[in-house]
């Protein structure tokens, strides 16, 4: 008897585009368990895992924890190995470009496993992103490639893929977003925290890049500053940056700010709440960057670079780096003429994790 199919979470983006994989699967009739490495994890995660999301508990959970990217990816292939060895499944899906993402491909490839990459060929073409390297090795060695979006396509049949084991399957976390909108607007965040629909800004920031380099970080802070003296902003803070804020001597900048509200870590539903009713996002983070262009909301990206160009060029995004001045102009930009208005990309309907299921199924039969 074939074994289930496995999906890998390891860290927070992973819940929201497995969450609907695995109803999928359910739906089908398919076996299939949900296995998490434990890469990052606490509380807020852990709601957002069971309740937000309504996810059965995973069958394995590792308790991998935080540490250098090589501890941390071999103590995820160690785990990994017995898992697989143990539960002999069909296939394995690995989601995103987290650590924990690369290290399953690379145990299940080993094991002669066949591996699908959720969201693969999406590229930054920055190799000083860990996340660069875990998509490259992974698209390498994965036998079925499910897609996002077309430049994702291009990108991997320019890297000599096969035509045949690339499926654009359409955006996964778009389908978390338009199924569970409707109660994320029911909590009413904005309200409860005494904001008006449609007039403040989001703010999200937590990459290495960003806020590990003071100067940078600085940077991003002026900006700030200048923005939220044309209109409110609510920050939710990751642990990371909290301590750098601390660590360079900027919290006390933010805090003496009259119209930034630092808020902690929010759960799925609360945050989405609080995104769907904004006037625009600021963000270095890849998730935001496709939540906002599904919900037609303007969005600039504190980076210099994107491994989803579609959210520019047919989206609501603009990059804008880490520059103040360039941050100044778009956020005035947006506050006098509403800024970019762009469309929903092709396949980003709320059913992508039906096609996977269907891309994943069509390739186990043809191998059987």
């Amino acid at each position: 008897m074939a074994g289930p199919i496995l999906t890998i979470v390891g860290a927070r983006p992973n819940f929201m585009k497995a969450a609907p994989i695995h109803r999928a699967y359910e739906q089908a009739g398919v076996p299939h368990e949900l296995i998490h490495t434990g890469q990052h994890y606490d509380d807020a995660m852990s709601k957002v895992f069971f309740d937000d999301l309504g996810m059965p508990k995973p069958s394995v959970y590792l308790g991998v924890g935080s540490a250098s990217h090589a501890v941390q990816t071999a103590t995820v292939m160690i785990g990994l190995e017995k898992v697989f060895l143990e539960k002999k499944p069909r296939m394995v899906l690995v989601v995103g470009d987290v650590n924990s993402t690369m290290a399953a491909a690379l145990v299940a490839s080993k094991l002669l496993i066949p591996v699908a990459h959720v969201e693969a060929g999406l590229r930054s073409r920055d190799w000083t992103m860990p996340e660069e390297v875990n998509r490259v090795v992974t698209d390498s060695i994965s036998d079925l490639l499910l897609t996002p979006s077309p430049d994702a396509d291009e990108n991997l049949l320019a890297e000599g893929k096969p035509k045949e084991r690339i499926r654009c399957v359409g955006n996964v976390m778009i389908d978390t977003l338009f199924m569970h909108l409707p109660r994320a607007k029911a909590l009413d965040v904005p309200g409860q925290m005494g904001l008006v629909p449609g007039q403040y800004g989001v703010l999200t920031l937590h990459r290495p890049s960003n806020v590990d380099d003071a100067p940078t970080f600085e940077r991003i802070i002026s900006a700030l500053l200048y923005v939220q003296e044309r209109t409110p902003l609510v920050f939710p803070v990751h642990p990371r940056t909290r301590a750098r804020l601390s660590t360079f001597d900027l919290g006390r900048k933010l805090e003496a700010a009259p119209n930034i509200k630092l808020v902690e870590p929010l759960g799925y539903l609360e945050f989405m709440s609080l995104v769907s009713r904004s006037r625009f996002c600021l963000t270095d983070s890849g998730g935001l960057q496709e939540e906002t262009t599904a919900l037609g909301i303007p969005c600039l990206t504190l980076r210099e670079n994107t491994e989803r160009p579609i959210t520019v060029e047919e989206g609501t995004n603009t990059v804008v780096g880490t520059d103040a001045r360039r941050i100044r102009e778009e956020a005035d930009r947006i506050l006098t003429s509403g800024g970019r208005a762009g469309r929903v990309p092709a396949l980003w309907d709320g059913k992508a994790s039906e096609r996977i299921v269907q891309a994943t199924l069509q390739f186990l039969n043809a191998r059987s």
